[in-house]
């Protein structure tokens, strides 16, 4: 196994700080309103569909956080992740399950976020990456990811990290194929593979 590249301190504080955050917000816990249709107003008045749809209840922890919220039940986890909670961590590249850049963690079990209906994980757990580190304390696999430079542009970086995690959470001890086979369903355009499963068996080292 090669080593970690080294840097300048102030490059590794950054990305410690991308790590950490990647984009976290504040939190925001305010229901969604539904627009109410005047039945005098002429067509050209009539709002979007998704402003007249019915809101449902949904009740989740995120990140050790329990939020209660109205949502329209067509909006993904994703998009209530980013705009409801402002948890802007997780990202959203294709938008059809394929790359992976979305993935969360529910019930300790990766999925897609970009393609999971938030209704369907009412009463449910959500693991983001912006819980992973506990206050100033990186994650193992996020120290492993700056030690061994295992992110390039950094988008696809999140998904990776919550594939990983799951991973490691269930499995102490993984081999190389392990790895590959948990994070199989995420991209990384720069490829940067080999860094991330060196990354990923270091990770695990540190955590037995």
């Amino acid at each position: 196994m090669s080593k970690g590249r080294e840097g300048p301190s102030r490059l590794i504080v950054s990305r410690r700080s991308f790590l950490k955050g990647v984009g976290g917000g504040a939190l925001a816990t305010a229901a969604v309103k539904t627009g109410i249709l005047d039945p005098k107003v002429g067509q050209a008045d009539v709002p979007p569909l998704g402003e007249r749809q019915a809101t449902r209840p949904l009740d989740i922890k995120v990140n050790g956080m329990r939020y209660r919220l109205e949502v329209e039940p067509r909006r993904t986890l994703a998009d209530v992740l980013r705009k409801d909670l402002g948890l802007t961590g997780t990202k959203i590249a294709c938008g059809h399950a394929e790359c992976g850049a979305c993935t969360v963690l529910v019930g300790g079990r990766p999925v897609y976020s970009c393609m999971t209906l938030a209704a369907r994980v009412h009463g449910k757990e959500v693991q983001t990456v912006e819980g992973l580190a506990q206050g100033e304390k990186l994650h193992p696999i996020q120290e492993a990811f700056v030690e061994f430079d295992a992110m390039q542009c950094g988008f696809c970086t999140p998904g990776f990290l919550m594939s990983l995690k799951a991973m490691l959470d269930r499995t102490k001890n993984p081999n190389l194929d392990e790895v590959r086979r948990a994070v199989a369903g995420n991209l990384c355009r720069c490829s940067a593979y080999n860094h991330i499963f060196e990354a990923a068996l270091a990770a695990a080292k540190r955590m037995a």
